[in-house]
């Protein structure tokens, strides 16, 4: 049976949590030469989770199909990003349905002058969520160890500020916390954050 071929993304933030989209078939994979950092930008008051070239750096994530290249809709919830095709090397696990590859990453100069915000914990519990459902626990930590540029968290998980947010049970989210606190990062609580 011959397996229809599409044009991919390979996601390693939110679009790792398979419940945020409905993009299929996917896989896991990883890259090579890349890091995740949090970028700061004027979009919004809290940092975006984005990508940059990073030599020795190697990342887990998701290759998503995007049938009949079809990118408006996923364009429009990456609008803060820009679309890059990716090398087919510095991808392990690739399928043979991908005609391409290609990432989202938040320009450099979207930042330039940003007051810093904290990083939303809603935003992460979906990030860490998504690790854990295609990698396990290790996996988990490896997001939090190749991911830089670390800050405060605005603890909104009651009250979700993310448009995604997803309800985590309370393994997973004692797995987001106990990294948080592992990195000593501070939290702040949603009355006390003034953008």
């Amino acid at each position: 049976m011959e397996v229809s071929r599409h044009p991919a993304f390979f996601g390693y933030g939110s679009l790792v949590n398979r419940a945020t989209h409905d993009h299929s078939p996917a896989v896991s994979a990883r890259l090579s030469g890349w890091r995740r950092i949090w970028r700061q930008t004027r979009l919004r008051p809290w940092p975006f989770l984005s990508v940059e070239p990073h030599a020795g750096t190697r990342i887990e994530g998701l290759i998503a199909a995007v049938p009949g290249a079809d990118w408006a809709a996923l364009d429009r919830r990456e609008a803060a990003y820009e679309r890059t095709k990716l090398p087919p090397d510095s991808l392990t696990g690739a399928p043979g349905w991908a005609t391409g590859v290609e990432i989202y990453a938040i320009a450099p100069r979207q930042g330039e002058d940003a007051p810093r915000g904290p990083i939303l914990l809603s935003y992460l519990d979906v990030v860490v969520q998504g690790f854990l459902r295609e990698f396990g626990p290790d996996g988990a930590a490896r997001f939090f160890s190749t991911t830089a540029h670390w800050g405060p968290v605005l603890d909104d998980r009651a009250d979700p500020l993310y448009p995604r947010g997803q309800r985590l049970g309370m393994a997973e989210r004692a797995i987001v916390d106990d990294h948080i606190d592992g990195l000593g990062l501070a939290r702040q609580t949603r009355r006390a954050f003034r953008p």
